[in-house]
């Protein structure tokens, strides 16, 4: 037998396929890797609004009287803008046009829809809905 026939080693082929092999077990790592991360960064933002909006909701109606309309802001320099709308509070229960009687001094039902939004896309919003009790002529006041 001839010396080159004798000696073992890979052909130039193999080697490319070799690579390619390589080259794309590293780009789907590397493609799941980004979207991990991008996924955890939408769970930290998810967590900030809804520390921010826990945190409005808590300030809500303390110190000053809750009056129902429509109000906005935002939390860290615009990063998370928020809209806050309150309004009297409709009984799903009462049939649709029924008027309960209302006596001025009775305490109200207001419902507070708190919503959210970050980034740009349409699922980055969170809302909340809460209901407050309202005794009219008094102001809460912190301890």
């Amino acid at each position: 037998m001839s010396r080159a026939a004798k000696q073992g080693g890979y052909t130039l082929i193999e080697v490319i396929v070799a690579f390619a092999v390589l080259a794309l077990a590293l780009t789907l790592l590397l493609g799941t890797l980004t979207g991990a991360s991008r996924q955890v960064r939408r769970a930290a933002d998810a967590g900030r609004a809804a520390l921010h909006a826990q945190s409005l909701l808590d300030q809500t109606g303390v110190g000053e009287s809750l009056q129902a309309g429509h109000t906005q802001g935002d939390f860290e320099n615009g990063r998370y803008d928020w809209t806050m709308d309150v309004a009297p509070y409709a009984d799903p229960s009462q049939p649709a046009g029924a008027a309960a009687p209302v006596e001025l001094a009775a305490p109200q039902l207001l419902q507070v829809t708190l919503s959210v939004r970050w980034g740009d896309a349409p699922d980055q919003r969170l809302q909340l809905r809460s209901l407050r009790l309202v005794i009219p002529g008094m102001t809460s006041s912190p301890p």
